[in-house]
C-alpha cells in the first residue's frame, strides 16, 4: 500500500510540471527540462550476489564477459571498440557510442552496470551513461533509461538512475554506492507507427532497479531530448544501444546483458 500511495503522490505532483514543460522552446536550454523535485525516497536494495543471475535458456545473450560480437560503434559500424577485462566490458570514451548488431521491437532485457569506487565529479558528470532502449539514429538519439551515481549525488530528478530521461522520475531511488554492481530489469514495448508514420501506440516501458520497482508500465512522450520536450518520429525495429558519455569523470562498466524478444 505504501509504493501505491508513493507512486500516485509522484505522479500528481509531475504531471502538472510535465504539462508546462511540453510548453517548453528549446531556445531555453537543457535546464528549462530539468525536475529538481520531489526527490524520491531513498531505500536500501541489499547487495547483488557476486556470481550473478544466469540468462533464461531462450534468452539471447549480449555480453557475458568474452567477446563483443554482439556490438557495433555506432559511428560507423565497426566492431566495438570498448574494453573487456577479466569478463567485464568497460566504456572506451574516446570510441563513443556503442550498439548491438541485432534489431529488435519488443522485449526483456537484463544487464547489470557498475560506478567505479573511485568515481569523482557531481551531478550529471559522475558516473554517467545510458541504456537506450531503442537506438533510432547517430550519436544520442533513441529512448534512454539513464545511468548514474545516484548514492547521495544530488542532480535533477528526471535525470538520475532510473529515471526516463527528462520525462518520467523513479518511484524510489534504490542505487547503490559506487564499487557495487547494480542491475535493471526491463520490459520494453517498442511503438507503433502506421504506414503514413503517424503514431498507433506510444511505447510503454516497466523498469525495475536493483529488483525494485522504479517505472511502472510508463507511457513515453516520444524520444529523449536534452534541450526541449520529446516527440515521436517513425522507426522501425531498432538496436539497444549504450552510451559513452563525456563528462570527465572515470568510465563505468557492464556485464551479464541478455534479451528475449516479445510479441508486440
Amino acid at each position: 500500500m505504501r509504493l501505491i500511495i508513493t507512486a500516485t503522490a509522484t505522479f500528481l505532483l509531475i504531471a502538472p510540471g510535465y504539462a508546462q514543460l511540453q510548453q517548453t522552446n528549446a531556445a531555453a536550454g537543457p535546464a528549462a527540462t530539468e525536475i529538481w523535485e520531489p526527490v524520491p525516497e531513498f531505500i536500501d536494495s541489499g547487495s547483488m550476489p557476486e556470481g550473478s543471475y544466469p540468462p533464461p535458456s531462450d534468452a539471447i545473450v549480449l555480453f557475458d564477459g568474452g567477446e563483443l560480437d554482439e556490438w557495433v560503434n555506432v559511428r560507423d559500424g565497426t566492431p566495438a571498440a570498448w574494453t573487456v577485462t577479466d569478463g567485464v566490458m568497460t566504456v572506451n570514451k574516446t570510441a563513443g557510442n556503442i550498439e548491438t548488431r541485432r534489431r529488435f521491437s519488443s522485449y526483456q532485457l537484463h544487464l547489470e552496470w557498475l560506478v567505479p569506487e573511485n568515481i569523482s565529479g557531481t551531478d550529471q558528470a559522475r558516473g554517467n551513461s545510458g541504456l537506450f532502449l531503442a537506438s533510432t539514429g547517430p550519436g544520442d538519439a533513441g529512448y534512454e533509461l539513464q545511468i548514474l551515481d545516484s548514492y547521495q549525488n544530488a542532480t535533477y530528478v528526471n535525470g538520475m538512475a532510473g529515471s526516463i530521461y527528462k520525462q518520467s522520475i523513479p518511484l524510489v531511488n534504490p542505487a547503490r554506492q559506487p564499487g557495487q554492481w547494480q542491475s535493471y530489469d526491463i520490459t520494453w514495448s517498442a511503438p507503433v507507427f502506421a504506414t503514413d508514420g503517424s503514431l498507433q501506440n506510444p511505447a510503454r516501458v516497466t523498469v525495475f532497479f536493483n529488483g525494485v520497482l522504479v517505472q511502472d508500465n510508463f507511457e513515453l512522450k516520444g524520444d529523449t531530448r536534452f534541450i526541449g520536450a520529446p516527440q515521436y518520429n517513425a522507426h522501425g525495429d531498432s538496436p539497444i544501444k549504450l552510451q559513452a558519455h563525456n563528462d570527465p569523470s572515470p568510465p563505468i562498466s557492464f556485464r551479464n546483458i541478455w534479451v528475449r524478444p516479445l510479441q508486440d
